[in-house]
């Protein structure tokens, strides 16, 4: 084969090859703000669930606190409201 062939065919895909690489690499860039993105917003809600959670583990100790410290007089109170509502 004669290599004069080549040399157009050559010359056309450089320039080619060097779009379609640059336009590759832009399309990562994108995807990689994207995940950096929705990383972020990830964690925001993982740090906005666990905030979340600590208010309702606080609430439930303090339920826990007043069944555990007052259980028996909670149960007399509760009592004597149903027998002012029967009254």
């Amino acid at each position: 084969m004669n290599i004069g062939v080549f040399i157009p065919i050559i010359a056309l895909l450089i320039p080619i090859v060097a779009i379609a690489a640059r336009s590759y690499r832009r399309t990562i860039e994108f995807r990689e703000k994207q995940l950096e993105l929705q990383a972020g917003a990830t964690a925001e809600k993982a740090a906005q669930y666990a905030a979340h959670t600590e208010r309702l583990e606080q609430r439930v100790r303090v339920l826990e606190r007043i069944i555990t410290d007052r259980g028996i007089v909670v149960a007399e109170e509760i009592e004597a409201l149903r027998d002012q509502r029967d009254h």
